[in-house]
Parts: structure tokens; C-alpha cells; sequence
């Protein structure tokens, strides 16, 4: 199993290294034959309005799936020991999972809102040079493989996030699928528009939807 440990606003010493190495260890260690890679990112921040400041972030990727976990708290060794144990929880539910498709087959088809959200026009910047917000301080790129809303509801519930955005298998295109704040799932996708963003709607069918909408 291959760890890597990367440290922001913080130095990475033995001692720290050290822990880190027997936690994520023990938590991962009835699932070796899952765990490929581990890779954990602790961070402290700087700003004195967040909250708790000391984070312990785990990512770990299994046979082409990612489970991710995180945990904040005011001591990095109590964060690390958090997210060691969510982790292990993480591994566990997965490993549970693959044992009953195994043993069941296909699992059962989930009942998720599927949203048309309105055309987007495609030139949204014209002449202005694109630029990310200011509080955008962290990018992260990923392998989209195409998968089944089922098995995205799957990573949705591995990755300790409340959304989930991939490759629709059966469209081709790329959907969100979301925990809804009262309950069940809801996925993301883009309307069809056949070229003209909507524009060739008449003025009919636009005033029945301004009355609708009223």
C-alpha cells in the first residue's frame, strides 16, 4: 500500500509522519486487498475566523473507486484519529456493498429527481479574460469514468460530500447527482436544447410560463 502525506501550513515531522502511519495502518488494515493507494493531507489554517482550525483530510483509492473522509478539530492528532476512524467505516460500507452485489446481483434501481435546469448560454465572458473567484483556493482534477446514477449514489456515499458530479453512462453526458436538503437524491442534468438555447420557444409558450411561474 502506498501513503502519501502532504502537510499545508504545517511542517510534516516524524512524530507527525509516525502517527499518521499506525492510524491510517490500522484503520485500513482489514481492507488491504482493496487499498492501492492512501493519500492524506493535513492542513492548518490560518485565517482566525475558521473554526476549528486543524484538519486531517484521507483520500484512498480502491479498485478505481475513491473514498474519501475528513475531520476538523482545534488538535491535529485528534483530527487524525477522527478521520482514521471514518475512514475505516468508509472501507467497511464498501467492502459490504461489493459483497452483496456479489452475492445479490444487480442492486435495486434508486428513485432519484432528475432536475432540467434552463439552457446556459454559451458565451457567458465575451471579451473579459476569465478568472476564479477570490475565495476559490483549491482545484482538483479526477478520472471521469462513465457509471450508472446507481453507482454514482455508490461514490456519492464514499466520498463525504453531499454532491457527487460524473459521467452519465448511459447519455454520455456529465450530471451531479445530490443529497436533498428533505430527504432522497436528486441528479443534475443539462437540458437539451437542439442548438438554439431555447430561443426558438414562441412568445405564446413564453407568457404561459411567465403565468406559471407567477
Amino acid at each position: 500500500m502506498k501513503l502519501v502525506i502532504q502537510g499545508k501550513n504545517i511542517e510534516i515531522t516524524d512524530a507527525i509522519r509516525d502517527y499518521v502511519n499506525q492510524k491510517i495502518e490500522k484503520a485500513v488494515n482489514h481492507f488491504q486487498n482493496l487499498t492501492m493507494e492512501v493519500d492524506v493531507h493535513l492542513s492548518v489554517a490560518r485565517n482566525p475566523r475558521i473554526n476549528p482550525k486543524q484538519t486531517a483530510e484521507v483520500t484512498i483509492y480502491a479498485n478505481g473507486t475513491i473514498i474519501r473522509a475528513e475531520e476538523s478539530s482545534e488538535n491535529l492528532y485528534a483530527s487524525i484519529d477522527l478521520v482514521a476512524d471514518k475512514i475505516a467505516r468508509q472501507l467497511r460500507k464498501y467492502k459490504e456493498k461489493r459483497n452483496q452485489k456479489k452475492n445479490h446481483g444487480k442492486p435495486k434501481e434508486i428513485e432519484a429527481e432528475v432536475l432540467n435546469e434552463p439552457p446556459v448560454v454559451e458565451d457567458l465572458i465575451g471579451d473579459r479574460t476569465p478568472e476564479l473567484p477570490a475565495e476559490v483556493v483549491r482545484t482538483k482534477y479526477f478520472a471521469m469514468p462513465p457509471m450508472t446514477i446507481e453507482e454514482a449514489l455508490e461514490q456519492l456515499q464514499l466520498v463525504d460530500h453531499d454532491f457527487y458530479m460524473f459521467c452519465n453512462s448511459e447519455t454520455g453526458e456529465i450530471n451531479v447527482i445530490y443529497e436533498r436538503n428533505h430527504g432522497g437524491y436528486g441528479v443534475l442534468q443539462p437540458r437539451k436544447t437542439n442548438g438554439n438555447n431555447g430561443n426558438g420557444a414562441s412568445r405564446e409558450s413564453g407568457t404561459k410560463s411567465q403565468a406559471a411561474n407567477a
